[in-house]
């Protein structure tokens, strides 16, 4: 009976996340641009106010923010599972140890994800500077 109510637990929670996670991604509908006369002021002042073509680097990266956002999703639930196994393992050492493992593999993994975004976020940042002075 406790597994299958911490299965439902885990997937309500997943779930859960999930619906904040894509709901963040609609919400961000507001047009900064054209909501506050920024093309407008540029278009008087000489600017074009033509969108460009999409970049690589425009395409590539909310797949990233994305997949980021998941893994911090997947972070947050293993997190909660590792504390919720701990909790009951009730000096059961191997559940104990499981859930030590659990936190550790996946703090290692956050790390190896944190220094991923950064490398990419270096170089992306690195690319599109070369290209403004160029």
């Amino acid at each position: 009976m406790k597994k299958t109510s911490l299965k439902i637990i885990t997937l309500f929670s997943l779930f859960l996340s999930l619906g904040f996670f894509f709901g963040v991604q609609y919400a961000s509908a507001y047009d900064f641009a054209s909501q506050s006369g920024l093309d407008t002021t540029s278009g008087q002042a000489g600017y074009s106010t033509t969108s460009k073509t999409a970049s690589l680097e425009l395409i590539i990266a909310p797949v990233i923010q994305i997949v980021l956002s998941l893994v911090g999703v997947i972070f947050l639930v293993l997190m909660i599972y590792a504390g919720i196994t701990w909790m009951t393992a009730a000096g059961n050492d191997q559940k104990a140890e499981k859930a030590k493992n659990i936190l550790t593999e996946s703090t290692i993994g956050l790390v190896i994800v944190m220094a991923a975004y950064a490398i990419t976020y270096f170089v992306s940042n690195y690319f599109s500077a070369n290209t403004l002075i160029n």
